[in-house]
């Protein structure tokens, strides 16, 4: 490579004009990244994204490297430039070691091949390579391949560590710069479940471009006619404003609640109340009613008791025979003078 003419892979050219795809992106900040205002802006689909970690886990302990495919871009309306890894293309035939990896003749003449086969739409929108236990960082070598085989300032450079799982972009500053030990996170452009797949520790999520698109949102709801401007307030005021309809829905809610429950309490406790009091009545007038006559029955069956000393009577020494001789004897005195008055009367 040292001995041929170095020439820049791409020319310049001019960018297309699109639309920023912000709607449908995820941004992923590196450490210590704040809001850059200059240089490109990078976003990485999801199908780029996993063949990218795909190669970089092909071999833990060499470098790997390739070509990143895409478009180069300007917004309509804010005149942003950017970029879309949109695809790969991996260098195989190569000179690489632990701490190295070199694209020959051979590699760079393949790829432009298979970039003008399978990606005949799409430019050379930068180039990524491996460091196997090393970190992040663009060695002096690597500062020079970038400069002259991709001195465009659209065009970008990723470093991949696979034990670690980390990644990050370097880009060049609005004035042409470009720091070999800070490096940058990217756009993740969602599919349509919008469901994320960046599995990079190094980097964090940004949730600002998710209040970008309800911005929008709101916009177009308050200009729908029929429905009901509500006034600015601040967070403060909208939280509290919330606690006192909730509050407000709860008092409605639990004078309803407490009226069906007592219904249904007043119907289970109804038959409840009703048994015990006819129970208890009917036993107890039955008790006393049976206590009454209780005495009554005890009576009758003393009555044979009250007989008893007649029957002994008849059992003692006196018999019952003179009591029978006697009326006898009582009649026949009775009887006798009769008989006496008829002897006299005959004679």
């Amino acid at each position: 490579m040292d001995d041929k003419p170095v020439r820049p892979i791409v020319s310049g050219g001019s960018p297309r004009r699109a639309r920023i795809p912000l709607h449908r992106a995820q941004r992923w900040l590196a450490e210590g990244e704040n809001e850059r205002t200059d240089g490109i802006q990078v976003f990485v689909t999801q199908t780029a994204f996993k063949a990218i970690n795909n190669h970089a886990n092909s071999d833990l302990d060499n470098e790997v490297g390739g070509w990143l495919a895409g478009r180069w871009c300007r917004d309509f309306d804010t005149k942003v430039e950017y970029v879309v890894v949109e695809a790969l293309l991996p260098a195989q035939q190569v000179r690489s070691g632990s701490t190295f990896v070199t694209f020959t003749h051979d590699s760079q003449v393949a790829m432009l091949a298979a970039l003008e086969e399978r990606y005949a739409k799409k430019g050379i929108v930068g180039w990524y390579h491996t460091h196997p236990r090393m970190g992040l960082f663009l060695s002096g070598y690597d500062t020079w391949l970038h400069d002259h085989f991709f001195p465009h300032p659209w065009q970008v450079a990723l470093v991949v560590e696979p034990h670690s799982h980390t990644g990050g972009f370097f880009i060049r500053n609005g004035k042409q710069e470009l720091d070999s030990r800070r490096h940058f996170g990217f756009f993740e452009l969602h599919n349509r479940r919008h469901e994320s797949i960046v599995d990079w520790t190094n980097l964090h999520l940004d949730k600002k471009p998710e209040e970008a698109k309800a911005a929008p949102q709101e916009k177009v709801n308050k200009a729908v006619p029929g429905q009901i401007k509500q006034p600015d307030v601040s967070q403060k005021e909208k939280t509290v404003e919330l606690k006192k309809i909730n509050a407000q829905k709860t008092e409605i809610q639990l004078p309803e609640v407490k009226t069906s429950a007592s219904k249904t309490e007043e119907k289970k406790e109804e038959p409840v109340k009703a048994l015990p009091t006819k129970i208890e009545t009917k036993p107890r007038e039955n008790t006393s009613e049976a206590q009454k006559e209780k005495p009554q029955v005890s009576i009758e069956v003393k009555k044979p008791e009250t007989r008893q000393p007649v029957l002994r009577k008849f059992e003692s020494s006196r018999p019952p025979a003179k009591v029978n001789i006697q009326r006898k004897e009582e009649k026949k005195d009775e009887s006798e003078p009769e008989i006496k008055t008829s002897k006299e009367a005959k004679p």
